[in-house]
């Protein structure tokens, strides 16, 4: 007579399982760590089996993560990937406006401006959270409810999946505040989208629709989160109408720049409200997809699929951590201050022309050349 796996599994399991985890019953503010029932093909939870989800929430500062933050998300990774019960991990931040929009730049500004050996330190906490996604046993898939930019994109890069409601917007931005896209971007972007387009989103800064980035290959997919009189409605800032322009050149997913048409997009999203069931809908559609697989062939694949980001990763990320740490006592104290002390009327940017004239003319970094870079109001 044949046993049925629950017969097995009581008659074999093993007593006494032993905890793979570093630290127990950990909570960091800013971070939520939930496990939450697997979902099967008729719609039932799975009992004995969950999903992880890990949320960034720290929504006043668009879910930008603190030093605490990157602690709890090392722990977070490890946690779940050792967790023999769980069978995905979904990161993504609280609310709909951001996913994560990299450090959090009033710390970066109030405390390890100037501090090289100190925002060393953070960089290995960084590092270790980017090498903590990479290293997970179990898939990852990034739930990009919003802005994912910066240090945000990095980490979202790292994971395994990505699904964004369409009014997220991805990118880079360290050389229009202080630093330089090396914490992940310059390693993940070549492979996924070239080598120039790389060069457009992290040396220009240039945004990309959620559109554009499913199109170039950064996401896997995306879906509306934008209703209008209770209809779903794609972005209406992005041009989804279309395909090329009169000359042939791809225009899906990028922004419009018609003064009148962004206006009137403008006038459609003040009109409606963000529901993100649809994202919730695929990002379990997907959980569930991966819950019928087999558990370690799927570890092995994410293992071996995992190689190209890692290879590269490995191989730069503790000089970047070198230079980075450097880089606080000259441009990323200027940047992360200006950001930190600016405002809508002011800017947040320094004076670019200003700091090129000063460099060109051999004029050292000091205090009071940094001061004189923060925008402030002007009398």
């Amino acid at each position: 007579m044949v046993k049925d796996t629950a017969t097995v599994a009581n008659e074999t399991a093993l007593k006494n399982l032993k905890n793979h985890n570093l630290v127990e019953n950990w909570s960091f503010d800013g971070l939520k760590y939930e496990k939450k029932s697997a979902i099967d093909e008729n719609g039932n939870e799975v009992d004995g089996i969950y999903n992880v989800w890990i949320t960034l929430d720290n929504q006043k500062q668009f879910n930008s993560y603190s030093t605490e933050m990157v602690k709890g998300m090392i722990l977070g990774f490890r946690e779940a990937s050792n967790s023999r019960d769980v069978n995905a991990v979904v990161l993504t931040g609280a609310g709909s406006k951001a996913f994560c929009t990299g450090g959090n730049t009033k710390e970066y500004a109030e405390y390890y401006s100037g501090q090289d050996q100190e925002y060393r330190q953070y960089m290995r906490l960084f590092n270790d959270m980017v090498s903590s996604i990479l290293a997970c046993d179990k898939p990852v898939i990034c739930r990009v409810n919003g802005m994912r930019i910066g240090g945000g994109q990095e980490m979202g890069m790292a994971c395994d999946f990505s699904i964004a409601q369409d009014m997220a917007n991805f990118g880079q931005a360290g050389p229009k505040h202080g630093s330089a896209a090396i914490g992940g971007a310059t390693d993940f972007l070549p492979p996924l989208i070239g080598v120039e387009q790389s060069m457009v989103s992290a040396v220009l800064c240039r945004p990309l629709s959620a559109h554009k980035a499913a199109r170039l290959g950064i996401i896997m997919d995306t879906v509306p989160g934008l209703k209008v009189d209770g209809k779903y409605v794609p972005n209406p800032l992005v041009v989804t109408e279309a395909v090329t322009d009169d000359y042939g050149r791809l225009i899906h997913g990028e922004f419009k720049t018609d003064k009148e048409e962004i206006a009137q997009a403008r006038e459609t999203i003040a009109s409606g409200e963000m529901d993100l069931s649809l994202l919730d809908a695929k990002v379990e559609e997907l959980c569930t997809a991966v819950l019928h697989t087999f558990p370690e062939c799927t570890t092995k694949s994410l293992e071996q699929l995992r190689k190209p980001k890692l290879e590269v990763w490995n191989l730069r990320k503790e000089d970047a951590r070198s230079w980075l740490g450097y880089n606080m006592l000259a441009e990323a104290r200027t940047g992360f201050r200006a950001f930190n002390e600016g405002n809508k009327e002011i800017g947040r940017e320094i004076d670019f022309v200003a700091l090129r004239q000063a460099r060109a003319a051999g004029v050292p970094w000091s205090d009071d050349l940094v001061e004189s870079l923060i925008p402030r109001a002007k009398d």
